[in-house]
């Protein structure tokens, strides 16, 4: 098989990594990739919202099956696009992606069919917006409706941060269009967890369990990123709670899709807060999640080809999940600046020395070769990962892989999966 992946981040670099362990698979393309992808597949100068150059490429290489990574490809309609030239390719349509793309169609589709969220407020301007903080309880949470790459969210503790959180949506505009509407929420407090599965649109196939740390700083201090850490498996989600996740929300979401005229069929994300009253949705994605993608893939033993293709089929029922029982740690090294406007262009050194360790990874994202050597590009750089017999090895294994790559304005978390929670 000929595969294309899209997209050029840590997650990407890490399904590149996957598939090409399958027997099935003779050369694997990446569009735009970075310098990591470059090292074990063909990259392609095409961006993933570029879905007519993806399409072309696709039909003129022979593609045999497309995995598309990130959200805005998803959003821009790339599936639409492939299937409608007749081209396999893996993840949701623009409309069932939607579910993503705007945190009001969530949160409406949520409210009609009852599935357990945070009690919320939708806004289409700053005035009434402002208003509602006047007389609200803190700490509240304030939600940029479309896609913003992860920085969109602020868990607000007095109204002066919730004020300044819509002024910076809805007046200021820095995520564009995506603050054209608001979301005001109830802040839940509980352990959070990231529960993915594959969904053919009737069956379901849950993934094991994954805790995200969404803050740029040690003890969920600082900005939201597009997550700085990861770790896999997490205790928060164990047998019962998981029974409950996939009963109560993810086969109602899946049926609530297929009933509003949206069938899904990719990856389905769960953004969870688990309350004393039971698990209740954040947010939903419709992909793999970056880092979570690291540390499930790594853990992941069964062929991942196969599973993209009985998804696309709608045979997910012919087959199954297995998972390496050691936990995997990812930590993610970022370049200075981020989650703002980041520096660029600074030499990364230990590259090769933390590769030779076994059952430990850099999954390059914000990288490039410049002039023979490999570079930073911004925003998340690595996502450091590795493999050990219990949590508290994995977590050393991947810190002393840190310690070993250099690169001016490095910043990282010191607490990834320090506190299991």
């Amino acid at each position: 098989m000929r595969i294309l992946v899209v997209g050029g981040g840590g997650r990407e670099h890490a399904l590149v990594w996957k598939l090409r362990q399958s027997p099935r698979v003779e050369q694997v393309f990446c569009a735009p990739g970075n310098a990591g992808i470059a090292a074990i597949a063909t990259c392609v100068e095409l961006q993933p919202t570029d879905v007519d150059g993806l399409f072309a490429f696709a039909k003129k290489e022979r593609i045999n099956l497309t995995v598309v990574g990130p959200e805005a490809a998803l959003c821009a309609g790339i599936v639409d696009r492939f299937e409608g030239g007749g081209l396999r390719i893996f993840g949701p349509s623009q409309a069932a992606a939607e579910l993503e793309g705007s945190k009001v169609f969530c949160k409406n589709l949520l409210r009609k069919h009852s599935i357990p969220t945070a009690d919320s407020r939708i806004f289409v301007n700053p005035r009434d917006a402002y208003e509602y903080l006047r007389t609200s309880t803190y700490p509240i949470v304030v939600k940029a409706d479309g896609l913003a790459q992860g920085k969109g969210v602020s868990v607000c503790p007095t109204p002066e941060v919730a004020q300044a959180a819509v002024r910076t949506i809805m007046e200021e505009k820095a995520f564009g269009p995506a603050g054209n509407r608001l979301i005001i929420e109830e802040h839940l407090t509980g352990p959070e967890v990231s529960v993915l599965c594959f969904t053919d649109g009737k069956n379901l196939l849950v993934l094991d369990g994954a805790q995200d740390y969404k803050r740029l700083e040690d003890a969920d201090l600082g900005p939201n990123t597009g997550g700085m850490g990861a770790y896999s498996p997490t205790p928060a989600l164990d047998e019962g709670t998981r029974a409950i996740v996939e009963g109560d929300i993810l086969v109602r979401v899946v049926h609530a899709m297929k009933n509003e005229g949206r069938l899904f069929r990719g990856v389905l994300y769960a953004g969870l807060m688990l309350t004393r009253n039971g698990p209740r949705v954040l947010e939903f994605n419709a992909r793999f999640g970056d880092p979570e993608a690291q540390v499930l893939l790594v853990r992941m033993r069964c062929d991942l080809v196969s599973v993209l293709e009985a998804t696309i089929d709608g045979k997910l029922d012919e087959v199954d999940l297995t998972w390496d029982p050691r936990p995997a740690v990812c930590v993610v090294l970022a370049a200075k600046g981020y989650p703002g406007s980041s520096e660029k262009d600074q030499p990364i050194q230990g590259l090769t020395e933390g590769a030779l360790t076994p059952d430990v990874w850099n999954f390059h994202a914000g990288t490039r070769r410049h002039r023979g050597e490999i570079v930073t590009s911004g925003g998340r750089v690595l996502g450091v990962t590795a493999l050990g017999q219990d949590l508290q090895a994995a977590r050393t294994r991947a810190y002393e892989a840190v310690e070993r790559v250099h690169f001016s304005g490095a910043q990282h978390r010191t607490d990834i999966a320090r506190r299991v929670r």
